[in-house]
Parts: structure tokens; C-alpha cells; sequence
């Protein structure tokens, strides 16, 4: 995820503009992201860990 890396979400990746850069928004921004380069069916879950206690499991809901 390059336009991730390295970048402050809220001022350097425009998709978080109008959008808060909570971990559950950037769970969705990987899936959304991903859908486009995977085939319709095998993208299940993006799982984002913001330390070892703090999960985000997004299964495009």
C-alpha cells in the first residue's frame, strides 16, 4: 500500500480529505484499494494492527 507509507493520512492521501484516518477507515481504504487488483471473490478480509491490541477486521461490510 505505497500511498500509505510514510505519509500523514489526513494531509497526504487525498481519499482521507473528507474522511477521518481512523483505523477502521483505513481497513476500508486497503479493501477498497485491493478490490481493484484481486478477482471478484477472494479478497476476505483486510485485518489492520494499530499495536498487538488494537485490531481492525474489515470483511466489506
Amino acid at each position: 500500500m505505497k500511498p500509505l507509507d510514510h505519509k500523514n493520512l489526513d494531509l497526504d492521501v487525498p481519499y482521507f480529505a473528507d474522511i477521518v484516518s481512523t483505523t477502521e477507515n483505513v481497513a476500508v481504504y486497503i479493501w477498497e484499494n485491493l478490490q481493484k487488483f484481486i478477482p471478484v471473490g477472494l479478497l476476505y478480509k483486510v485485518k489492520v494492527y494499530e499495536t498487538d491490541n488494537n485490531i481492525v477486521v474489515y470483511k466489506g461490510e
